[in-house]
């Protein structure tokens, strides 16, 4: 899975119901849910 860094709790956690998405420049991102604070985090380059 992957992972992203949570501003809220301040560490890197395992992002939980990831949805891939497309930038508007065309590069690959996963967005979702940190599990522990429930906060949106965000990836870019993975997909």
């Amino acid at each position: 899975m992957a992972e992203a860094y949570c501003f809220k709790c301040r560490a890197k956690k395992e992002i939980k119901n990831p949805e891939k998405v497309t930038l508007k420049n065309g590069r690959p991102a996963i967005r979702g849910v940190c599990p522990t604070c429930g906060t949106k985090v965000f990836r870019i380059g993975k997909g």
